[in-house]
């Protein structure tokens, strides 16, 4: 049974890489200089995993993690920089390096070389202003002055909820924050630069197309996504039709296919050419030109270098005779990619990316063993194989990437293959070969038929999505799941992907156990903000949040994880409580009871004994609680919530199971004290 697996060892390199890089991440704690180095010692045995099948694999599986685990440590440090930590408000000045929108749709400057005038010294700030008018024109890698308001990156909305601490550490982003002022222009304009090229050419896209079909060709040409509509953006979500809108593997794959087929084909036209010369070795070194252009024009974003690193694998295996599409190229890529940024190992966009393609290698490397897909007699799979391939490729990709979408989004798009079918032939057939066309004819200033073409295309994209976004039923809430689903689900699948013979059933009952988890996970009954001004109730409807307006993040954010709705309005609506004098009470399942204390200095007098199936929550009172309830451990005081970073409860049939973001954090270089 081992032996049938000596071929297929080297692809487990990178699954055992990255669960050292997984296992770093999942500590409580930084690990110590001595025991990263103990790691380290671990991880030199590797030259002595040469001697027979099952020692290597042995000492592979102890080596491999240990190296993956030092990696990730390495990588921890090299980015260090400061972090912010506490708020700060005051004339802020940096060179503005990149551009996007907020979740408002609201402009967003990320802005390095950053000075707080009266302030520490920090790294890199992103700063989201109010308004259009705002942002300059002509601001890209210039430098700015203005004056704002900005705070540590936030933490967790509950606790196991996604930490954007950690994801700004990796980004070097030492605070986030806002302003309402103008935004000024600081010094001479800068030399050129790769980023003040890609804004000129999105500007000169959307000078050739109207919204929303600009804000679309800007996003998928140079990465510029600063005017994507936002009704746009969510039909595309709905529609599982968002990764058409960043430059990712679809992107990269399409332009370098079709520079390769275009150069290839051009030169077969000359006999004297292409009888002489390896005019196929040309074509992928044309294509791999293009990529590379296309990375550095698009801003370089870690998507597009994962696209990039994978399409530079494939090319490459056809310059030196190889072939191009196995799974030892996708063990490759993913080897590179977590190299240099192990991070990518917990973003949702590594783990659709390679999901989606090591399922599509695996599944046309056994198609190519069926006979009838052969089709030697060149029937009707033959005349068909096209459309086949497309259908078979929309639908292992969905499949691949729906656990994965389902677990990062809270969410299914149920014509999600629909969509794709109609869609993607557009961005192969039709968008992205005009927008090399555009690229081509610029310099001879007949950019502009090319636009018209490419326009058209992505009309037709766009209503596609808004169509299947529309149908009843297009998504379906899915409620947030536990960790320990996710790797069963990552394990399963590398199983059924890698392993040969009948073991390979073993990952049905793997998924299942992951799905198993999920399902039976709970939400919790209780959960509260860490100022407390925010609180959540479930109910049998679903969340009751009491309060309509503010705190918006965390509302949508509870509401999305419990996989019901998203309808801010209706929560707040289910809110029921009863007011008395200084207080209030909602009532729980199981006959619990939520106490809210309103009280800041005065302490109700009438306020029901900590005793018995009683929850209270005193969100405005500071220090401790007057006597009678001071002990009482189902009190949470002002201090208490802000101490602890926000609450949740369950009820059980024997009591109440409480935990706070402080006691599920752990204590890393990202995590400067409790969540915010």
């Amino acid at each position: 049974m081992l032996e049938r697996q000596r071929r297929q060892l080297v692809l487990w390199v990178p699954v055992l890489f990255g669960l050292g890089i997984a296992l770093y991440f999942a500590l409580p704690r930084e690990p110590t200089v001595a025991e990263v180095a103990g790691v380290a010692t671990l991880a030199a045995l590797m030259p002595f995993g040469r001697r027979g099948l099952i020692w290597g694999a042995v000492v592979a599986g102890l080596t491999v993690p240990a190296l993956g685990f030092c990696v990730a440590a390495l990588r921890t440090q090299a980015v260090a920089h400061p972090v912010l930590e506490r708020d700060h408000f005051g004339t802020i000045s940096g060179r503005v390096v990149e551009l996007s929108r907020s979740s408002s749709g609201n402009p967003r400057m990320l802005l390095d070389e950053v000075v707080l005038h009266g302030g520490p010294p920090v790294a890199r700030v992103r700063i989201a202003l109010t308004g259009e008018e705002a942002l300059p024109r002509d601001v890209a890698g210039r430098r700015v002055v203005l004056t704002a308001r900005i705070g540590p990156p936030s933490g967790p909305v509950a606790p196991g909820a996604f930490d954007f601490r950690r994801l700004a550490w990796f980004q070097r982003l030492s605070a986030v924050g806002y302003s309402d002022m103008p935004v000024l222009l600081q010094g001479e304009r800068p030399p050129p630069s790769l980023f003040r090229l890609r804004m000129r050419l999105s500007d000169g896209i959307r000078a050739h197309l109207d919204e929303p079909v600009a804000g679309f060709a800007a996003a998928i040409l140079t990465g510029d996504r600063s005017t994507v509509d936002q009704g746009v953006l969510a039909d595309l979500r709905a529609s599982n039709l968002a990764h058409l809108l960043a430059i990712s593997g679809l992107h990269m794959g399409l332009l370098t296919a079709f520079v390769f087929m275009l150069v290839r084909r051009g030169l077969a036209l000359l006999p004297g050419v292409a009888l002489r010369h390896p005019v196929k070795k040309w074509g992928a070194g044309a294509a791999l030109l293009a990529g590379f252009a296309y990375l550095a024009l698009s801003g370089a974003s870690v998507p597009t270098q994962r696209a990039f690193v994978m399409a530079t694998v494939v090319l490459v295996a056809v310059m030196i005779d190889r072939p191009a599409f196995t799974l030892r190229g996708v063990a490759l890529a993913a080897m590179i990619i977590l190299l240099i940024r192990p991070e990518s190992l917990l973003q949702a966009g590594f783990q659709l990316s390679f999901a989606a393609t090591a399922a599509l290698v695996a599944v046309f490397e056994a198609l190519r063993g069926v006979a009838w897909w052969r089709d030697e007699r060149r029937g009707w799979v033959t005349r068909w194989r096209g459309v086949l391939a497309l259908a078979v490729t929309s639908a292992v990709a969905g499949a691949a990437t729906a656990p994965f979408g389902a677990f990062h989004f809270n969410q299914v798009s149920q014509f999600g293959l629909l969509a794709n079918l109609l869609a993607v032939p557009l961005m192969g057939m039709v968008i992205m070969p005009a927008g090399v066309a555009a690229a081509v004819l610029a310099p001879l200033g007949l950019e502009g038929v090319a636009f018209a073409v490419m326009g058209l295309g992505i009309e037709v994209v766009l209503a596609i999505a808004d169509w299947v976004a529309g149908l009843d039923g297009s998504t379906r809430a899915v409620k947030a799941g536990p960790p320990v689903a996710l790797v069963l689900i990552a394990v399963a699948g590398c199983w059924a992907v890698l392993w040969r013979g009948p073991g390979r059933g073993l990952a049905v009952p793997v998924f299942a156990v992951a799905l198993v988890l999920w399902a039976m996970t709970p939400r919790p009954d209780v959960l509260a903000s860490p100022s407390g001004r925010l609180i959540g109730a479930m109910t049998p409807e679903g969340r009751a949040l009491n309060r309509a307006t503010g705190s918006n993040f965390a509302a949508l954010s509870w509401l999305e994880d419990d996989g019901r709705d998203t309808d801010r309005e209706a929560a707040a609506a289910r809110w029921q409580a009863v007011d008395e004098e200084g207080w209030s009470v909602v009532r729980l399942a199981d006959g619990w009871e939520l106490l809210l204390v309103r009280g800041r200095t005065r302490w109700p007098q009438d306020l029901p004994p900590c005793e018995g199936r009683r929850i209270y929550l005193a969100a405005n009172w500071s220090g401790d609680a007057p006597e009678g309830f001071a002990e009482c451990e189902t009190m949470w005081t002002k201090d208490r919530l802000r101490a602890t970073g926000g609450l949740a409860i369950w009820l059980t049939g024997k009591g109440i199971r409480t935990e706070t973001v402080a006691d599920a954090t752990p204590r890393r270089p990202w995590t400067r004290g409790p969540a915010r």
